[in-house]
């Protein structure tokens, strides 16, 4: 199987380009996904969740308030990091399991794991192509905004994250992501059409 890891930052197009992989036929892990799993109501994980950040992080129904874990885990980088000692672990275990799954189902076929968090975390290795999508940064709050999200919480969402230098370095491939969505899934068709057995 073909691995390609897709990262970017917040508002970069990221899951625009996971979803035309998709429609392309590669098969997508999305991250996000499977956090929602990690961290379900009666998970080891989010039990560790609620000893570090307490109880207010709660939903009503048992399950994780994720707007509530976001206000505690991004108010300063020891939050941000103890939520990611928890967090962290278990998201690579379980996308790592879903992979191998997948593989043994579609041994010839393109695996994309789509995670924001992917440079971060020491698995670019297990990579044959690191895919970054980028957009300039105010262009990407602009874009977040404009979908309703407030515009100092996607600042400081986007301080947490890493520069764009830093993810950069990291692509083997980069998609530029300035203009329309219609250039966007073009060139995703034609990084698609340079892949091997393409």
């Amino acid at each position: 199987m073909f691995r390609i890891g897709l990262s970017g930052g917040m508002g970069s197009g990221k899951s625009e380009v996971a979803a035309r992989l998709s429609e392309l036929g590669a098969l997508v892990i999305e991250a996000d996904a499977v956090a929602r799993d990690v961290v379900a109501a009666g998970t080891e994980v989010l039990a560790a969740i609620v000893g570090a950040f307490g109880e207010s992080v709660l939903a009503d129904d048992g399950g994780l308030d994720r707007g509530a874990l976001a206000a505690a885990a991004f108010s300063s980088e020891e939050a941000t990091s103890v939520l990611n000692a928890i967090t962290h672990p278990a998201l690579i275990r379980e996308i790592m399991r879903r992979s191998e799954g997948l593989e043994r189902q579609s041994p010839s076929g393109v695996l994309v794991v789509d995670a924001a968090l992917l440079v971060r975390w020491d698995v670019l290795d297990l990579f044959d192509i690191v895919l970054i999508v980028h957009a300039p940064r105010e262009l990407r709050v602009s874009r977040l905004v404009e979908a309703g999200f407030g515009e100092e919480d996607v600042r400081r969402r986007m301080r947490s994250q890493l520069s764009d230098d830093v993810m950069l370095a990291a692509a083997d491939v980069v998609i530029e992501n300035g203009g329309s969505i219609e250039e966007l899934r073009a060139a995703v068709d034609d990084f698609w059409e340079s892949l091997p057995g393409n």
